[in-house]
């Protein structure tokens, strides 16, 4: 891959002021019509609900199965979550508690949350992850080795992931809050689909800075130009930091205004988030619910 070519193409056309004045722009003018509890509905039905903790025990995913089974029952007409986030080691628990053979599993993998690993470490814990149960994968992009301007390491690390995948989706984290400026978020957006990942990701919710609406801002305009020049639809997944009603409405309000209504369900745009859900769940019934 020639990646002078490709990022030729593909140039990031904001500065990083552009970017933030435009998302203050999208905001002011749209945040209060899209702030309503349709909307909070939708938001809960696109959260991978996630926990990826040390002291993560089989209990606590069995227990996170469970609430899932019982949700549509406990809350009728509100749409459940799009699914379940955890590590690899843990989905065959989650697997095993789901009364939905169906519903969609998520594993963080391939060296997650560093990626400080070796390539055939990723590649096997991927494949690992698939056999135990999982049906969409999250992985990290080698964060340090694309800074050092080693873009086709990076490359090859998510195409290689990719094919184990096969039709599994692969989202691919750029930990946002370490590339910094609007153009590295732009290039790794770029390079992430050109190496044929399904899904763009902020963060890893493991550092500082983590999703931000100017990451959102950022991203969801790769997407659209990748799809006006390759006609290929890519899904889009803040995380990491988004914990409020607000917060989520922020992003969603970002999403609608760039990409448009086709992109406002869980097949395309996912929320990775752990107090999320109960903040929406809350803001939806009217008053504080501790389900999740």
């Amino acid at each position: 891959m020639n990646f002078e070519e490709l990022f030729a193409q593909y140039p990031c056309p904001f500065t990083d002021e552009q970017v933030q004045a435009q998302v203050a722009e999208i905001e002011a003018k749209h945040f209060a019509e899209n702030n309503h509890v349709e909307v909070w509905k939708q938001c809960l039905h696109q959260i991978d609900y996630t926990t990826l903790s040390a002291d993560d025990t089989i209990a606590k995913v069995e227990k996170m199965a469970q609430a899932v089974n019982y949700f549509e029952k406990d809350f009728p007409g509100i749409p459940n979550v799009a699914a379940i986030c955890v590590y690899p080691a843990m989905a065959q628990y989650v697997r095993a508690t789901l009364d939905d053979p169906k519903f969609n599993i998520a594993c963080c993998c391939a060296g997650f949350p560093a990626a400080q690993t070796f390539p055939e470490i990723k590649v096997a814990e991927t494949a690992l992850a698939l056999k135990a149960g999982a049906t969409e994968v999250d992985i990290v992009l080698s964060v340090g080795k694309f800074l050092e301007g080693r873009y086709q390491d990076c490359f090859d690390e998510i195409a290689e992931i990719k094919a184990v995948c096969g039709t599994h989706h692969l989202k691919v984290i750029l930990e946002t809050g370490l590339l910094k400026t609007a153009e590295n978020i732009w290039k790794a957006s770029i390079l992430a689909m050109a190496a044929g990942c399904d899904f763009i990701k902020t963060s890893t919710g493991k550092i500082s800075v983590n999703a931000t609406p100017e990451a959102t801002f950022v991203m969801c305009n790769a997407i659209k130009v990748w799809r006006e020049q390759t006609g290929v639809k890519m899904g889009y997944k803040p995380a990491g930091g988004v914990s409020t009603t607000e917060e989520a409405v922020q992003h969603y309000t970002l999403v609608k205004d760039i990409l448009g209504e086709e992109w406002l369900n869980n097949e395309y745009f996912r929320f990775g988030a752990s107090r999320l859900a109960n903040n929406l769940l809350s803001s939806i019934v009217g008053k504080e619910t501790k389900y999740f």
